[in-house]
């Protein structure tokens, strides 16, 4: 039989396989070569053109790198201000759109090892704006362009110029209206609401009678009315407003608020207790230990805590960073770490998933028995037991 030509059953198989986005571990980027399975890979990688482009590269490998990581950086960017602008956008959103090119430069060929690390550098280099969340990192675009910034200077001077003349046609008009008064001032008169029991008293200042006015009307009084009316003495009632603010409170009150006003205004920013239960967030010490959680044993300088391991009963010693709080089901007793109620025990009731904060209701202390809204995940952990007091 001959050689199977270009509409062959399986040269049209071949085709559909390559169509689409391939795994990465089976990808060259130096021979930008995608391989469907790892057979193909290992075949490639035994292949005469792929050692070449391995001795090209060995020659100056930083330079290698530092194009791909020029190209990825260009290619990104671009993306953002093309598809994004200047809005706030997760950066897994946009590298999502980018891997979606079958051509694009992979990452794993980049200075850059995690997708956070390259946000991270592009926050301090200035490409953009970076903050983080507790749903993910987001990136905002700043526009240095110079058409740009020469656009938005322009429409600030237009809409400078815009007001300017609204000032200008607002004297004009007062001016006109000014001469048209020949240069008086125009007569201001008075109006005043009467009331059933004192119709009697403006009857007579405004010189009206019963059958031209009826109760509760609105009546306009002359200057010498009014004169008149002022110069009698009348004590008014104080309003309820008034005598609210003019009732005293107890020192007891006093002193509550002050301490409060003194914990709102002092927020640690250590959080560390012995006796909550926390999780291990780090990837640092392998699988055995990430995302499993622990129970804080003992604090040390305030931000270093000794752990035992729930699940394998090891002792790790931790930074603060490593670690973060463990929400238990409504119902379960919690401590609070931060904020005005820091050190107080209490239930949980509810969760707020959309704000990520909870509902307290508190469990000791003066406040016992107080309900407070919006304490956020990180200000409050799950109780172990009974709380431990070793802090050095």
């Amino acid at each position: 039989m001959g050689k199977e030509g270009f509409l062959s059953p399986k040269a049209i198989g071949n085709r559909i396989k390559a169509k689409g986005l391939q795994k990465l571990r089976w990808y060259c980027q130096m021979c930008q070569k995608q391989c469907r399975d790892e057979n193909g890979f290992k075949c490639h990688c035994m292949s005469e053109s792929h050692q070449r482009q391995l001795l090209l590269a060995s020659e100056d490998p930083n330079k290698i790198m530092d194009n791909f990581s020029q190209e990825f950086k260009n290619d990104f960017i671009e993306l953002i201000k093309r598809r994004f602008g200047t809005k706030r956008v997760q950066n897994n959103i946009v590298y999502n759109e980018y891997i979606n090119d079958r051509e694009h430069v992979h990452m794993n060929s980049t200075q850059w090892e995690t997708l956070t690390e390259f946000t991270k550098w592009l926050g301090k280099e200035g490409f953009c704006k970076v903050d983080e969340t507790p749903k993910g990192w987001y990136i905002q675009y700043i526009d240095r362009d110079p058409e740009t910034i020469r656009r938005q200077e322009e429409l600030e001077r237009k809409k400078k110029q815009d007001l300017d003349d609204q000032e200008r046609s607002a004297k004009f008009i007062e001016e006109q209206v000014r001469r048209g008064q020949g240069g008086r001032e125009p007569e201001v008169r008075e109006y005043h609401y009467c009331p059933p029991l004192t119709r009697r008293a403006y009857y007579t200042l405004s010189g009206c009678n019963d059958s031209l006015i009826g109760i509760g009307t609105r009546v306009a009084l002359g200057p010498s009315a009014l004169k008149s009316a002022g110069s009698g003495k009348r004590k008014d009632a104080p309003s309820t407003s008034e005598a609210k603010e003019k009732k005293k409170k107890s020192a007891l009150d006093e002193i509550m608020e002050m301490e409060e006003q003194k914990k709102r205004s002092v927020r640690a920013d250590h959080w560390l207790h012995p006796g909550i239960v926390i999780k291990v967030v780090t990837k640092r010490l392998g699988e055995k230990y990430h995302k499993k959680k622990g129970v804080i044993k003992e604090v040390q300088d305030k931000y270093t805590a000794v752990v035992k391991m729930i699940d394998s009963g090891d002792k790790l010693k931790l930074d603060q960073s490593h670690l973060e709080t463990v929400i238990p089901a409504p119902g379960k007793r919690v401590l609070v770490l931060n904020g005005v109620y820091r050190d107080t025990e209490a239930l949980l009731d509810s969760i707020d998933e959309r704000k990520f904060s909870a509902t307290l209701t508190l469990d000791s202390g003066r406040m016992k028995g107080r309900r407070v809204d919006g304490i956020a995940y990180e200000d409050f952990s799950k109780i172990a037991g009974s709380i431990m007091t070793s802090v050095t």
